[in-house]
């Protein structure tokens, strides 16, 4: 039978099947927590109290993170003089990191009829008032920063990237949803979806360290759980399969990559640290470390004796490793 423990800090319902003693060691050296080094389980955990690691290439600390920002936002300035207005209002006129979020969201967000004063205030209300929604804000900043080679800077992330920004509007809105609020909750769902192509729905329950790779066409199901660390890129589908209610959609483990035009569907389990290939469509439980491929996705090794990966992929960003293995032409 599988275990399932709720964690109060994540608001996530973890289930894990019976496994080996050496699995159990490599799984609990993966859960929460930022790598030393970006390809290996070997990694510092994540404590409230306790210093991060930093990363020699890319990783701040929360106190420098802002601070790092608006440095460059400044040097972006003195190269491109022409955004010094944008800018300005976007990073340099803003004390924290959570009313530049707030301000940078609402002016996204807005239309019309939907002020982006009242969605402001709707949204500095909420950063403000939750440290671990901004916690998780830095953690994604941290992450497509330290996985993305495309991303620049982390001024460049928070003001460019769709997925990054997509995120931290459905931590909002899930806000909103868990407090009963789903008319308002559903309203920024919609404008999510119309702004980025992300359609992620506000009752989804979703971790930290999340990297939403060029998001468009990402889908995620009202009853789905993603944990810490996952990398998910474009036109992923995490829904269900058919007209079933209740708890319907995938739950997917800390340290997951997930592969472009992939679709997982139905209340399956995709195990920590695993690896789904692109174009996959999942629909059975994926076990821990393992790679899963194809339509209907297989485990690379076979089902009895699945290769085991010794790397968490979602920081590796390998796509290809153990896939080509079996490939023939």
């Amino acid at each position: 039978m599988a275990a399932c423990i709720h964690s109060a800090q994540t608001n996530r319902l973890s289930c894990y099947p019976n496994r080996s003693q050496v699995d159990d060691h490599l799984f609990n050296s993966a859960k929460f927590c930022r790598p030393n080094s970006p390809d290996h389980v070997s990694c510092e955990p994540i404590a409230p109290n306790k210093p991060k690691t930093t990363h020699s290439r890319t990783t701040v600390d929360d106190d420098d993170l802002w601070l790092r920002m608006k440095d460059e936002a400044r040097s972006d300035v003195d190269q491109e003089p022409i955004l010094s207005s944008y800018y300005f209002t976007s990073i340099l006129s803003h004390d924290s990191l959570g009313t530049a979020l707030g301000n940078h969201l609402s002016l996204k967000l807005s239309d019309s009829s939907l002020p982006s004063g009242t969605l402001y205030d709707l949204f500095l209300g909420m950063l403000a008032e939750d440290q671990e929604i901004m916690n998780a804000v830095k953690d994604d900043l941290r992450a497509v920063k330290e996985r993305d080679p495309a991303c620049i800077s982390y001024v460049h992330c928070f003001l460019n990237f769709k997925g990054f920004l997509a995120i931290q509007a459905h931590r909002v809105a899930h806000k909103l949803w868990t407090r009963g609020r789903k008319i308002l909750a559903l309203l920024i769902q919609n404008r999510v979806s119309e702004m980025f192509a992300v359609d992620i729905h506000p009752g989804a329950k979703i971790g930290r360290g999340i990297l939403l790779d060029h998001a468009t066409g990402v889908v995620v199901g009202e009853t789905a759980v993603i944990g810490n660390n996952v990398s998910i890129l474009h036109n992923v589908t995490l829904g269900g399969t058919g007209k079933a209610c209740g708890d319907r959609h995938p739950k997917i483990g800390d340290g997951v990559l997930i592969g472009a035009g992939t679709c997982v569907l139905g209340n399956v389990r995709i195990g920590d640290g695993a690896k789904i290939g692109a174009g996959s469509v999942v629909l059975k439980e994926v076990p821990p470390r393992t790679t899963a491929v194809g339509n209907p996705a297989r485990l690379i090794g076979g089902k009895e004796n699945p290769i085991r990966l010794d790397k968490i992929p979602s920081f590796t960003m390998d796509h290809t490793s153990h896939i080509w293995s079996d490939y023939v032409i």
